[in-house]
């Protein structure tokens, strides 16, 4: 189920929220438990039975864990680990491990036509945090299976994050309060995300479309292709940072606080500022589980590089079963080695060296993010690149990018700036006046019903409603 669909926002959101408010205390965890698991099991009802056994393997090596003598422990997570990253490799990578198998073995290796369970990728890292928390003595072991179930399966931020840990919200699980001021920071937040997806993701993903349509038949030019990949790279993060908000919204009002998972991060000169604050959660959660573990940047130069290569190609992986995600998060993790050896951008002292830097930037995460991540395959990857650059033989301009233009451009000039913190300044500026605090929050309101009643328009109309992030 879609948080932007007319189902959930009119029938499953109110009635969850209704009956969520009225309930006693010792009922409402178990209500959200069920609700999740119907909100998971709308589109594909058989893959509840993968997130069940997720609930009770996890739930059966947690109590373990804590109940083993210290000699059976690091087998007892061992297990749990491989378990856990056994059914992420059976529904995420056998059928490219196969395929793959199947070129060098011709006709030796059979072939699987698995279809992915939505948020896998997600609920999985929920869970195996879990465990190793439990395992580290940072989180004692939850004796309830519906409590952990709610962890695991909360429907917020079930499918696309953000991944949320055990430790953050095992206080909210036993007492959590709603107020009318956290009440309505949740639903604002939510609107800002339901706008975010949409009427900006939703509509520049149409230029995005065309452009790589355009560009595939052999025509275009040199301009369309760069509206196609600037328009993807946005569409991303207005797509999952969009899903983001509403997730963290959905959860005040519901009594639950999760972490920031988007803060601009295309505002940042470096790819190191942008992954600061792109992703956040599962940066944290590479950093925490992998990259530390490995020893972090504590050993030697040639250590740390290793721990480097070692995150980012699981990063790559992470994000789609193909090579062309591996080789994204390697390009990631050269780039960033050479910002972390060389100081650059911060040992520039002029402004024109970080300028410079952050064009370079900017151009090199439209390549990763609006092409690579495309993921349209290597030889139509390459052509996509070449067209970029003027050496596939396309003119530099084409008519038919004026209309998309005249179409969607507003759209498209409006995603540039609010990827930026411009609005947020901007925000930032009034608030500390005091004397402009009540209009600003009275024109708010208008705004954020004026965009909500606008993107239900759309939906109605059965506008282009596509959600990239449920491939993972």
């Amino acid at each position: 189920m879609l948080f932007s669909s007319l189902s959930f926002l009119f029938v499953f959101l109110p009635c969850v929220l209704g009956i969520d408010h009225v309930l006693k205390d010792q009922y409402r965890n178990y209500f959200l438990f069920v609700a999740s698991i119907i909100f998971y099991a709308w589109g594909e009802p058989k893959f509840v039975f993968v997130m069940l056994t997720s609930i009770a393997m996890n739930y059966l090596f947690g109590l373990s864990l804590e109940c083993a003598k210290e000699a059976l422990r690091r087998w007892i997570l061992t297990i749990a680990v491989i378990m856990n990253l056994l059914i992420l490799f059976i529904f995420k990578y056998l059928n490219f491990a196969a395929s793959n198998l199947d070129k060098i073995f011709t006709d030796l290796v059979p072939q699987f036509d698995i279809v992915l369970p939505i948020g896998i990728s997600f609920f999985t890292f929920q869970a195996m945090s879990y465990v190793i928390d439990v395992y580290r003595g940072q989180a004692k072991a939850q004796k309830n299976p519906f409590f952990l179930g709610l962890y695991i399966a909360l429907f917020p931020q079930l499918i696309a994050g953000p991944i949320v840990r055990y430790t953050e919200i095992e206080r909210q699980i036993y007492n959590r309060t709603i107020t009318p001021d956290s009440f309505g920071d949740g639903v604002r937040r939510f609107l800002i995300g339901f706008s975010k997806k949409v009427l900006i993701a939703n509509n520049i993903a149409l230029i995005a479309d065309w452009s790589y349509e355009t560009i595939g038949s052999g025509s275009g030019s040199v301009i369309c292709a760069w509206l196609g990949a600037i328009s993807y790279a946005l569409q991303i993060y207005f797509d999952f940072g969009g899903y983001s908000d509403m997730a963290i919204g959905l959860g005040k009002m519901l009594g639950f606080q999760f972490q920031e998972n988007f803060i601009y991060p295309y505002s940042k000169g470096s790819m190191k500022g942008f992954w600061s604050e792109n992703h956040i959660s599962l940066c944290n959660w590479f950093r925490d589980y992998v990259y530390i573990p490995l020893g972090g940047s504590r050993g030697s130069t040639i250590k740390t590089i290793r721990n480097l290569f070692v995150v980012w190609a699981i990063t790559g992986i992470w994000h789609g079963a193909d090579w062309v995600f591996l080789f994204w998060g390697l390009i990631y993790f050269a780039i960033l080695v050479f910002e972390k050896y060389t100081k650059i951008p911060d040992r520039f002292e002029g402004k024109a060296g970080k300028v410079i830097y952050r064009i370079f930037t900017l151009v090199m995460l439209v390549i990763l993010n609006g092409v690579l991540f495309r993921d349209v395959g290597l030889n139509a990857t390459l052509h996509y690149i070449s067209s970029m650059f003027g050496t596939a033989g396309l003119p530099i301009f084409s008519t038919d990018v004026l209309f998309y233009l005249h179409e969607y451009g507003v759209f498209l000039a409006f995603a540039i700036v609010y990827s930026t913190s411009a609005f947020r300044y901007i925000k930032n500026r009034i608030v500390k006046n005091n004397q402009y605090l009540n209009i600003f929050s009275g024109i708010s309101i208008v705004v954020y019903m004026v965009l909500f009643l606008v993107g239900i328009s759309y939906l109605v109309l059965g506008s282009y409603n596509p959600f990239i992030y449920f491939n993972f």
